[in-house]
């Protein structure tokens, strides 16, 4: 083999070996996006909309906050809104908890909540079918998604990074940093 050749072939190497690295990077990425970036996992698309604190004294805000009671002494209540497509062909089912980490890893779950702009937990999207659904009050709102409401510590919010963690029908975790 002359020189030339073994330079071309270690060159070759060398950038066969940055590309399978990079595609290992790339399914780390594919699990982690931002807020307004879809996550894709399985044929379910996740995209939060907006993530925002909200005011029990905002007359804006009591509609999401219907039947909720003022939030106690050092927490408020954070609501994502999300919108999920089902790009399959079958019915696919979201999973029953959405957990928001902060930085030191304090877990906060999804309160349960009943009112027009609820993303209702576990249910089942139909083929080519989205939530909010086409026709409902959150859909048709100036956010456009379905709303996940957490209460929070008031210091949680000093710990950021805040992720959205979504558990996909594979056994993987996808996850979207809020925007707060």
């Amino acid at each position: 083999m002359t020189r030339t050749a073994a330079k071309l072939l270690l060159i070759a190497l060398a950038l066969f070996s940055l590309g399978a690295l990079a595609a290992c990077g790339n399914e780390e990425e594919e699990l982690h996006t931002e807020e307004g970036e879809p996550l894709e996992l399985g044929e379910l698309r996740y995209n939060v909309q907006i993530t925002r604190f909200l005011n029990p004294d905002s007359v804006e805000d009591a509609a999401y906050l219907r039947g909720e009671p003022p939030p106690p002494a050092g927490k408020d209540y954070l609501a994502v809104f999300i919108r999920i497509q089902n790009e399959g062909e079958e019915g696919e089912r979201i999973p029953l908890t959405f957990p928001v980490k902060n930085g030191r890893e304090e877990e906060f779950q999804a309160l349960p909540i009943d009112n027009p702009f609820a993303l209702d937990l576990g249910t089942e999207i139909p083929a080519g079918g989205q939530l909010p659904a086409i026709d409902s009050p959150a859909a048709s709102g100036t956010i456009k998604g379905s709303m996940l409401l957490y209460l929070i510590d008031e210091a949680a919010t000093e710990n950021r990074p805040l992720e959205l963690e979504i558990d996909a029908p594979d056994g993987e975790t996808g996850t979207i940093e809020l925007d707060i």
